[in-house]
C-alpha cells in the first residue's frame, strides 16, 4: 500500500468514525437499559445472560440515580426515569400521556442518530393528559381526532423522560404518575416484542471488527438521510456500511479503523475550552438536530447521551477551573452565586458532581449527588449563593450544608437548567467563576 493510499485510508477511517460513532452508542446504551424481562418477570431471551431484550416496553426508572446506577453515562439525580427503545418498523405506536397536574415532565425523542428530533412535556404540549401516535415511513391514516402524529426519522428511536421528584417524600406520588403512561399498538393491544440488541451490556467501542459489525446493523435497520447516503457509502472502504460481512475485513483496513477509534474517542475526552468563562462551557447546543455537525454529535454521544434539546434543558459543565486548570478532588473550590444572579429556569435547575474517568455519580458518605433550587439544606448569603466543591469537608459546620462532595481526583460538574430563561439562551447570563481556594482541612 503507498503512503498516499495509507494517508488516505486513515483520514477516511476518522470521518467514518466520527459520522458513526453516535449509532455505536446508542446500540451500546440500548444493550446496557433495554429489559431483558416484561413486567411479568418473563425473559425475552432463553437465560438471562441472553442478548434478547424488550423493546416497546415502558422502564419505569423507581429510584432517583446514585453511583451504584451505570447503565448511562452523566446521569441526573433530579427525576425520575421513563424510558423505552422503539422500533416503528413494523406499524406506528401509540403514546398514552396522563394528566400530570402541573408536574414537570418531559419525554425526549432521539432518532438512532441520536437527534433530539422531538420533545413532549410541559414546556411543548403541556401537562394535560394526550395521545401521540408515532410513526417512521409514510404517514398512517388517522381516524381519531385527538391522536397528534409524530414522524420518527428512523425506524429505532429512543424516548427518555424524566418526571421531576420533589425529594423522598415525593417518590409514591411519582411512581402513581409514572404507571399511568403506556406504549400500546393502534388497535390498543400491549406493544412489547422481543428483540435481539446484538450485545451484552457494558459493551466498549475498543475492537474494530466488534464496532463495524454494531454500527453496519445500525444503519442497515436505521439508513442515514437521502442528503448523506453518498457520503456514507464512501466509507464502505473502511468496512462501514450495511450490507458489509465484517468477517472479510483486510487487516489494513482493521488496522486504520482501530487506530481511529482510538484517536477518535481519546480526542473527544480532553477537556474543552472554557467559551463561557470561569471554567464553563456549553457541550450540548443543539436544538432538534446537530444537522452536518458530525464532530460534536459524536462528542455528545459520547460523553452526554440522551441529553435534550437546548430550549428544554441546558448542560452547562466544567471540568476546569477560572485559571484553566483541570478541577481535582484534592483541591478546594469555590463557586459563587451574586445576589439576584441565581439561573434562570422555569421549571428548575441543579448542579450534579461527576467524576471524571468514569462519567458517574460521586459516592460519598452524605449521599449528595447534587445541589440545586429544591435542595432544603442550602444557605443562602443576602440573596446569593456560595457552593464548596472538594473531596475533604469544609471544617466549618455551616458550610457543609453548601458543600458538594468530589471524588478524591478529577471531576465535573454540571449545571442543569430546565426550560432555561433567554438570559442563557441568549448567551447574556454570567456563570460565576470556580475558584480555586485554599484547601480548608486540618
Amino acid at each position: 500500500m503507498s503512503g498516499f493510499a495509507s494517508e488516505n485510508l486513515t483520514a477516511l477511517a476518522r470521518d467514518a468514525v466520527i459520522y458513526t460513532l453516535p449509532l455505536f452508542e446508542m446500540a451500546r446504551t440500548r444493550a446496557a437499559t433495554c429489559p431483558r424481562r416484561d413486567d411479568n418477570g418473563e425473559f425475552a431471551g432463553d437465560s438471562p445472560a441472553s442478548t434478547f431484550g424488550w423493546v416497546n416496553q415502558l422502564v419505569r426508572g423507581r429510584q432517583l440515580l446514585g453511583p451504584r446506577n451505570r447503565e448511562v453515562v452523566t446521569p441526573n439525580n433530579d427525576t425520575l426515569y421513563l424510558s423505552t427503545w422503539l422500533d416503528l418498523g413494523d406499524e406506528p405506536l401509540v403514546l398514552e400521556v396522563p394528566d400530570t397536574a402541573d408536574r414537570y415532565y418531559v419525554l425526549g425523542l432521539l432518532d438512532f442518530y441520536t437527534n433530539p428530533f422531538e420533545s413532549i412535556g410541559t414546556r411543548t404540549t403541556g401537562t394535560g393528559a394526550r395521545r401521540f401516535l408515532l410513526y417512521y415511513g409514510d404517514v398512517p391514516p388517522l381516524a381519531d381526532d385527538d391522536l397528534a402524529a409524530i414522524a420518527c426519522p428512523t425506524r429505532e428511536v429512543w424516548m427518555i423522560g424524566r418526571i421531576l421528584v420533589d425529594g423522598m417524600d415525593d417518590l409514591a406520588a411519582a411512581h402513581a404518575l409514572q404507571d399511568r403512561f403506556a406504549v400500546k399498538t393502534l388497535s390498543g393491544q400491549p406493544a412489547q416484542r422481543r428483540f435481539d440488541v446484538g450485545m451484552a451490556r457494558g459493551a466498549a467501542a475498543g475492537d474494530p471488527r466488534f464496532y463495524a459489525a454494531a454500527v453496519n446493523a445500525a444503519l442497515a435497520r436505521n439508513p442515514p438521510p437521502a442528503a448523506e447516503s453518498a457520503l456514507v457509502a464512501r466509507y464502505a472502504a473502511v468496512g462501514i456500511g450495511a450490507n458489509i460481512d465484517v468477517s472479510t475485513l483486510p487487516a489494513p483496513t482493521l488496522a486504520a479503523l482501530g487506530s481511529a477509534l482510538e484517536q477518535v474517542i481519546g480526542e473527544l475526552g480532553v477537556p474543552q475550552p472554557s467559551a463561557l468563562g470561569g471554567g464553563w462551557f456549553l457541550p450540548v447546543e443543539v436544538r432538534a438536530s446537530f444537522g452536518n455537525d458530525y464532530l460534536k454529535r459524536a462528542h455528545v454521544s459520547r460523553n452526554y447521551i440522551g441529553a435534550l434539546g437546548i430550549e428544554e434543558a441546558m448542560y452547562v459543565t466544567a471540568d476546569r477551573d477560572s485559571e484553566g486548570q483541570p478541577l481535582d478532588g484534592r483541591h478546594a473550590y469555590e463557586l459563587s452565586f451574586p445576589p439576584d444572579g441565581l439561573p434562570h429556569s422555569q421549571a428548575f435547575w441543579s448542579i450534579t458532581m461527576y467524576d471524571k474517568a468514569s462519567r458517574m455519580l460521586v459516592d460519598n458518605a452524605i449521599e449528595r449527588y447534587s445541589i440545586g433550587d429544591r435542595s432544603p439544606q442550602l444557605r443562602y448569603d443576602e440573596g446569593g449563593l456560595s457552593l464548596t466543591l472538594s473531596a475533604t469537608p469544609p471544617l466549618d459546620p455551616a458550610a457543609l450544608a453548601n458543600w458538594l462532595p468530589a471524588p478524591d481526583g478529577l471531576f465535573y460538574i454540571m449545571l442543569r437548567i430546565y426550560i432555561p430563561g433567554a438570559l442563557h439562551l441568549d448567551r447574556k447570563f454570567h456563570y460565576p467563576p470556580i475558584r480555586r481556594v485554599p484547601a480548608d482541612r486540618p
